[in-house]
């Protein structure tokens, strides 16, 4: 019921409550989630669908996608060949030939912040540790007589003489970073004066202490990056509410710079994998053999040719693939060949790996569009993870229903249904429909056209 729910959440593209309300109204998705009747009542509050992306892990997500793949693509080869002998039949005992295709990118999934700069960050630190304050004080309000001056108003009015404007001079910016550095800097020292008088830090609820521990290290790097005059640090948080997510520098046109999880994908006939997930940025070059090496370990062989960009192309992944019989996309290394003939062969070679490689650029453009990588909304890290797994697996089952879709069309277009027809619907459905299909093949005198396209509207 879990993992269905969250599959129909990302599927309808709608938020907790309205996945909830979604479920309570229609008998369908009921059916699906496995109830044994239909009843007018939600089967849960939508906050449990927190507690099931908390529950629901990204390695349990990932071998859900596996198994789905593998069914999908298991049943694709056999109606293949139906009845056929298989190649690896006829093969000698010993490693396997190479076969099929391996496409390969990397992408970012952008959290659901506010563009970050440091003047904001900071005032959000800022009000969030006048809030800290007001509740230590709280504590001790019949033993303290006067309350630790905050200057709050004067810090607000500071922050908003810079932020409304809308290109402020570097030098400005600089003032209003060392302003709100200091309004931090003191009420920090407040908070260390109260627990000292004898405030309680335990009676502080999970949300601010976590907030306490990352303003704390929001000051340390932003009083850094002003000392040194730098445009980096390590570990650099650019939201309060959601340490965790780094800045992924991408250096694309119009957005050079994304903030979120950066992704390793690979893509295998139409299917798609979640190789690598990283809140830090890395070079997905360092990838490709992982890649490889998990396509050995679905299929039982390595691919026959491996597309992905230049950023893959180094000489170790070069040397690497060709010590296993696998070739990279892209023109070779060194100079042009000086024979015509063979310099334009390896340029129609390498459109065609380009014009391949692009498929995998249409997944990421679908799971960004029509689903919800574009703007990753829960907040935590194990949360989020669950969600972008969740996403890609939803791209693998709305290929294999547009099969099933492809299929009945097939099956149900016609007045005759033959037996070959039958077979290749029976390879390309699921196991769901294999009775419903064995009913059709014994009643098929019996059905007429018409009586076929109600069938197929009904289902």
């Amino acid at each position: 019921m879990a993992l269905g729910a969250l599959i129909f959440k990302e599927n309808l593209g709608t938020s907790d409550r309205e996945t909830v309300e979604q479920i309570r109204e229609n008998p369908y998705l009921q059916y699906f989630l496995g109830f044994s009747g239909y009843q007018d009542k939600a089967p849960f509050d939508a906050s449990m669908l927190v507690h099931f992306r908390q529950r629901i892990s990204l390695g349990l997500v990932l071998q859900v996608n596996e198994r789905v793949v593998q069914s999908m693509l298991a049943r694709e080869a056999s109606g293949a060949v139906d009845g056929e002998p298989s190649e690896s039949d006829d093969d000698d005992e010993g490693s396997p030939p190479n076969q099929g295709q391996l496409l390969m990118d990397a992408t970012c999934a952008p959290a659901d912040i506010r563009y970050p700069t440091d003047l904001s960050i900071l005032n959000e630190a800022r009000a969030d540790s006048e809030a800290i304050i007001d509740r230590l004080y709280a504590q001790l309000k019949g033993t303290m007589t006067k309350k630790p001056r905050t200057y709050r108003k004067l810090a607000r009015k500071a922050y908003l003489i810079v932020a409304k404007q809308r290109r402020p001079r570097r030098a400005v910016r600089r003032k209003g970073i060392r302003q709100q550095l200091n309004f931090l800097r003191r009420n920090l020292k407040h908070i260390d004066a109260l627990v000292a008088a004898g405030a309680s830090l335990a009676q502080l609820s999970r949300r601010r202490y976590r907030q306490l521990l990352v303003i704390s290290e929001v000051y340390r790097q932003q009083r850094e990056l002003y000392e040194t005059r730098s445009r980096r640090v390590d570990d650099r948080i650019v939201s309060i509410s959601q340490p965790y997510v780094r800045p992924i520098v991408r250096g694309k046109a119009g957005v050079p710079v994304e903030f979120g999880a950066k992704l390793s994908v690979s893509h295998v006939n139409g299917c798609v994998f979640l190789d690598a997930l990283s809140w830090n940025n890395f070079n997905e070059s360092t990838h490709l053999q992982q890649q490889v090496k998990a396509y050995y370990r679905r299929f039982g062989h390595y691919p026959e040719s491996v597309h992905a960009d230049q950023i893959y192309r180094t000489r170790v992944n070069r040397n690497w693939c060709k010590e296993r019989g696998i070739r990279l996309s892209g023109p070779p290394l060194g100079r042009p060949k000086k024979d015509t003939t063979l310099r334009a062969e390896q340029k129609r070679q390498a459109r065609e790996d380009e014009k391949r490689r692009v498929a995998i650029e249409g997944k990421f453009g679908q799971a960004k569009r029509r689903f919800s990588l574009a703007c990753v909304m829960p907040k935590l890290a194990e949360t989020a993870q669950c969600a972008i797994a969740i996403t890609f697996l939803v791209l693998n089952l709305e290929r294999w229903l547009r099969q099933l879709f492809v299929c009945f069309f097939y099956l149900f277009g016609s007045n005759r249904c033959n037996r070959w027809r039958l077979n290749v619907c029976l390879s390309m459905s699921s196991a769901i429909f294999d009775s419903l299909f064995n009913w059709v093949v014994s009643n098929e005198k019996t059905l007429c056209g018409h009586n076929r396209c109600r069938l197929a509207i009904a289902l």
